[in-house]
């Protein structure tokens, strides 16, 4: 166990390099997520989504097919299938990581198929077959996110002694079942679930400690954009969440994030861009 991140995220077609943050853009086709179920339900409004958030300086695209809002239904196999996959086969053209937040094994091997980079799974591959599904292949990314129960009852499984322990252990322990597959480390990404599971103090005590959450030598990925802590802190609705948004994500990443899963891009981008200007780390004109 080290404190130092690995620098380079290997997925399917990207070695992808976290020697700066990268930003992962969110593209919903669901009709109910929590801040923009809905807008992008259609298959043409979805590819102008994705093409906007490359403009705004996505580095990865992060496309999802089930709401994991707090009492959400998961769908069925075919109804995931068909938000999804059209949509991959569209975004594998555009040049960046495409990665598919999703649990179903069986879509984990159409997207992978299909030319995605990246399993991103809030169940941490708990689903039979899908740490077969990742480890078939042989360069997939796979982000691990920390979440007990389902999405329908999570939020009443808020019990813990010390959350940020709680949740290292079961991610390094998510790691190991991965490990013993074959899957090796480099295609590993952490996340420890920013309110999923989670009371607004508990997703404060991980980002005042995320330091510890470095100790597994892997990137972690963060996503705490318009998040219901946020509004719990700043008394602002979801659409009014925007600078408490970009600066939980720019707190992240100085904290050690190396990637930012956000909805609103061009403005965390801007804001990273300053930091690590000030930083030393990209030229101002980079």
């Amino acid at each position: 166990m080290n404190d130092s991140p690995a620098a380079v995220w290997q997925t399917a077609r990207f070695r992808v390099d976290l020697s700066r943050p990268r930003v992962m853009g969110i593209v919903n086709v669901t009709p109910d997520s929590f801040s923009d179920g809905g807008r992008y339900a259609e298959l043409d409004a979805a590819k102008a989504r994705c093409e906007q958030l490359l403009e705004e300086g996505a580095d990865i695209l992060d496309i999802g097919g089930e709401s994991t809002r707090p009492g959400s239904r998961a769908p069925d196999l075919d109804e995931e299938t068909a938000r999804v996959l059209p949509l991959v086969r569209h975004a594998v053209t555009l040049g960046v990581p495409v990665s598919v937040d999703t649990s179903t094994p069986e879509l984990m091997h159409a997207v992978l198929d299909a030319g995605a980079d990246i399993v991103n799974d809030v169940r941490s591959l708990a689903r039979p077959g899908a740490v077969a599904a990742v480890a078939a292949h042989p360069s997939a990314g796979v982000c691990l996110m920390h979440m007990r129960g389902e999405p329908g009852t999570m939020q009443t499984m808020t019990d813990y002694g010390d959350v940020v322990a709680e949740v290292a252990a079961f991610l390094h322990e998510r790691v190991g079942v991965l490990e013993a597959a074959g899957v090796a480390r480099e295609r590993i990404a952490l996340d420890p679930g920013i309110g999923f599971a989670k009371t607004a103090a508990h997703n404060l005590e991980l980002m005042a400690r995320q330091h510890e959450l470095l100790a597994a030598g892997l990137p972690l990925l963060l996503g705490w954009s318009r998040k219901s802590t946020l509004g719990q802190v700043t008394g602002r609705p979801v659409e009014q969440r925007l600078a408490a948004s970009v600066a939980a994500a720019l707190m992240a990443v100085e904290r050690g994030a190396r990637i930012v899963r956000v909805h609103d891009v061009g403005a965390t981008v801007d804001a990273i861009r300053l930091w690590t200007a000030v930083a030393g780390r990209l030229s101002p004109a980079a």
